[in-house]
């Protein structure tokens, strides 16, 4: 299992646009074959930032994932102009899984 972790940042007067365009990521997202979970979260008191954590049967889960229709057109296009991923982390479980 692979873990990513990431978060990004709307844009001053996008938050409510980027967090519509996270919210369909989502739901596609979780349709997919290998991930396990992928919950978008908000900041309580910053609208503007986000945080994605992803979990992934394996790297060409996460891999398949990044070539997904919904990722390119989400992640990639719909939020270039709107948002900016900020961090993006991979995390493997202490177990080995």
């Amino acid at each position: 299992m692979v873990a990513l972790a990431v978060t990004w940042m709307a844009k001053l007067g996008h938050e409510n646009e980027v967090a519509g365009v996270f919210g369909k990521l989502q739901t596609a997202s979780r349709q997919e074959p290998g991930c396990l979970l992928y919950i978008v979260h908000r900041h309580r008191t910053d609208s503007r930032r986000f945080f994605i954590y992803e979990q992934y049967r394996d790297d060409a889960a996460l891999e398949a994932h990044r070539k997904s229709p919904h990722f390119q057109e989400y992640a990639i296009d719909a939020l270039k102009d709107i948002g900016e991923r900020k961090e993006g982390e991979l995390y493997s479980p202490l177990s080995g899984d």
